[in-house]
């Protein structure tokens, strides 16, 4: 790995932010980070997985001793020390230390668990162990092509089984029913897996932004259905909103709903290079606020979508980082009476030279099921 091509200008631009942070080496445990860089997945578990960056380009791992043929398959050049469950991970940490000599180690501070920045302290005594979560992570910030299109790809997936699960939805189905259907009709799509455990919020629980499906609930007539899900597909995430209502929308809820869809339309809009993310937020929140029901906004307006469905860069008040071109986002404005309704719309947007491109297509007007 790291030789040419695309593994190459990947560990150029960390090489790249490390030296902007003065970072002399960078440690990344398994994770988006960790795939991004060496095209491997490990499971984040209790036996340290160690992948280092020097500043000088070479690389270096700490890995156990059990995943050695899968570590040489992607990474014969790292120079590595295995260890084994019934040794311990001491003297492989020790071992690294022996290879490197870092003034200021940088570890993902979103990511890095106690006991793996504890070892590299121990093992690394002057060394300074610093949170690089930012500067790590920022590589990650502008998609390429092959990015977008596995983006594109989960969100066709995605699209097609919610278009699938409300065709059959109706009321008396119960919440974990039509979750359950969701995630059958994504896999069955072609998903490697679901970005997460979808979210599915019937009636006045729909004003829980994150709530959690219950086989107690049932869509009833009358009432809203949020639906907050996503298909992996190719290790990227969709994440998709869409609040749609069982056989009748009350006229307050139909105004509500058309508040939120208006500002999701301002977002999609404005959004270009070179406004703020901090701008943007503020664009759409005032959106928002000016519908009447300023009351209802408890949250921002998106964030980074990729290898992980929350990342950099987050749409909020106080994020003055200009929009780029390559930068994937969520636009999903919302609103929220506790014990009435919620409502969001939520679209994944890719920023282009010029603006910006809705990669979801959903409908987004007020839709009736069942």
């Amino acid at each position: 790995m790291g030789g040419t091509g695309r593994e190459a200008e990947r560990l150029a631009r960390l090489r790249a932010a490390m030296e902007h942070e003065g970072l002399d080496a960078v440690a990344i445990v398994p994770g988006a980070n960790f795939y991004y860089l060496t095209g491997a997945s490990f499971h984040l578990m209790e036996r340290p997985t160690l992948f280092v960056v020097t500043s000088e380009g070479l690389v270096h791992a700490v890995m156990p001793v059990l995943e050695r043929s899968r570590w040489q398959a992607v990474a014969p050049d790292a120079e590595t020390t295995y260890w084994q469950d019934a040794d311990g991970y001491e003297d492989a940490f020790a071992a690294l230390a022996r290879r490197i000599a870092p003034a200021r180690i940088g570890v993902e501070g979103q990511r890095m668990r106690v006991f793996e920045a504890e070892a590299l302290r121990r093992a690394l005594p002057a060394a300074a162990v610093v949170d690089a979560q930012a500067a790590i992570s920022g590589m990650r910030l502008l998609k390429d092509a092959a990015e977008i299109d596995a983006l594109r790809r989960a969100i066709a997936i995605s699209e097609a089984a919610l278009a699938a699960t409300l065709g059959v939805a109706a009321a008396g189905m119960t919440e974990t029913a039509f979750r359950g259907r969701l995630a059958a009709e994504m896999l069955d799509a072609g998903a490697d897996g679901l970005s997460f455990e979808p979210i599915v919020l019937a009636g006045p629980a729909s004003a829980d932004p994150h709530g959690s499906a219950s086989p107690d609930r049932r869509l009833e007539r009358g009432q809203p259905l949020l639906i907050d899900y996503g298909a992996a597909w190719g290790g990227y995430m969709a994440d998709i909103t869409r609040t749609v209502f069982v056989g009748a929308a009350r006229p307050e809820h139909a105004d509500i709903y058309e508040a939120v869809r208006l500002a999701n339309e301002v977002g999609r809009t404005v959004a270009a290079p070179p406004m703020t993310l901090d701008a943007l937020d503020r664009r759409v929140t005032e959106s928002l606020r000016g519908s009447g029901f300023a009351e209802l906004v408890v949250h921002k307006t998106g964030h980074g979508l990729g290898l992980d469905v929350h990342e950099a860069p987050q749409v909020m008040v106080g994020n003055l980082q200009p929009i780029e071109a390559g930068m994937v986002f969520t636009i999903e404005p919302g609103l929220y009476r506790e014990g009435d309704i919620g409502v969001r719309i939520e679209d994944d947007v890719l920023a282009t030279a010029s603006g910006a491109t809705s990669l979801t297509s959903f409908e987004r007007s007020l839709t009736l099921i069942g």
